[in-house]
């Protein structure tokens, strides 16, 4: 180990309070809280909780707080501290059809039931630094919430649906396996890949499925619904007989309308792709819709094109955060007996390199 030039077990004592040091920053400033993470920072606490598989705004602001803004770092500290929690029994699948919607717009019909809710989006904000926000954070203006959808609203294909023009929405009655307590294995069907997507760094899914748009996978898709809001979580409780709700969660919910030129059992139709997260989480939802969508070209009977985003096995295996950072972060580690070997095979081969040409420039 490196502590054994440094001073061993005191080393490390050094190391990790110099750490928190540089956390902490210069103590002239107030110290950052835990609350104005969670409630100003909302959309890194939502990335820790969705990556991490772990619903709870005060522990993902806190990994936040103590990963120094990493927030892969966070997100390992979440899934850490995941596996201590007892399990009590699971959840019954949310209803994600009766949300309250915060936001909800769709790229393929102007005018739906419910109406398009812009809700808080970036999507028309110019991009420019707002320097009132350094000033003390400026004025903040109300919003007039009586644009919020008053109850739930229907589903955009919905209207697809009613005249036969989109697949159904496949319904598989068995338990899916839970990724957080088996490791992952293949063949993965659609329930276990989208586990894995929904747990998956956002960059990565979100550079495969532009890779999507972009022609590796001819797999265009319009946004059928991007819906935002809050759901209710029930639980069944044995004793009862019936399911109670036991909280509620905002989510972010998005599907996608793909062609699909039909096959030799089913006529042309649309199909789907299906994203769901934690928060909100737009760009994360949508690339999972689209990735999921393009992982589904077997079932389908389209064409295998050789895309990265349709190969299942690349994507799952590489689309953790955590496990990439494990070993990628692993070769930093001491290595002295592997790299010795190395060297003196090196010289090996430059010795015998150096022996064949002697002769040579001799002659």
């Amino acid at each position: 180990m490196y502590v054994a030039v440094k001073g061993g077990a005191r080393a490390i004592e050094n190391a990790h309070a110099w750490l928190a040091e540089e956390r902490r920053g210069d103590t002239s400033v107030a110290e950052l809280s835990v609350p104005q993470i969670r409630e100003q920072l909302s959309l890194a606490v939502n990335r820790v909780m969705a990556e991490g598989s772990l619903h709870d705004p005060d522990l993902a602001a806190l990994a936040i707080k103590q990963a120094r803004g990493d927030l892969i770092e966070a997100i390992f500290l979440i899934r850490a501290y995941r596996t201590t929690l007892p399990r009590f029994g699971s959840s019954a699948p949310l209803d994600t059809g009766a949300m309250q919607c915060d936001r909800r717009v769709s790229a393929t019909f102007k005018d739906v039931p419910g109406g398009q809710i812009l809700g808080p989006t970036f999507d028309y904000t110019h991009r420019l630094l707002d320097f009132k926000l350094a000033a003390d954070g400026g004025d903040v203006p109300e919003a007039d919430t009586r644009t919020a959808a008053p109850g739930p609203v229907p589903r955009v294909t919905g209207f697809l649906n009613d005249e036969g023009l989109i697949e159904d929405a496949p319904c598989d009655p068995t338990t899916p396996p839970d990724l957080t307590r088996e490791p992952l294995a293949m063949p993965a069907d659609r329930a276990l890949r989208l586990q894995a997507l929904a747990r998956a760094d956002e960059g990565f899914t979100l550079g495969l499925a532009y890779s999507t748009q972009r022609g590796y996978a001819r797999n265009h898709a319009f946004v059928g619904e991007l819906r935002i809001g809050t759901v209710a979580v029930e639980m069944e409780i044995p004793e009862l007989g019936f399911a109670i709700e036991i909280s509620e969660i905002t989510v972010t919910e998005c599907e996608t309308v793909n062609q699909f030129k039909g096959s030799k059992t089913e006529p042309p139709q649309f199909t789907r792709g299906y994203g769901l997260v934690f928060g909100q989480t737009e760009r994360k939802a949508i690339s999972m819709a689209l990735v999921d969508r393009a992982m589904r070209w077997e079932e389908l009977g389209e064409d295998f094109v050789g895309a990265p985003a349709q190969d299942t096995e690349f994507v799952l295996y590489h689309a953790d955060n955590i496990q990439a950072t494990g070993f990628l972060e692993h070769i930093k580690l001491p290595h002295y007996v592997d790299f010795q070997s190395e060297l003196e095979l090196v010289r090996t081969l430059r010795r015998g390199a150096h022996a064949h040409q002697m002769p040579e420039a001799a002659e």
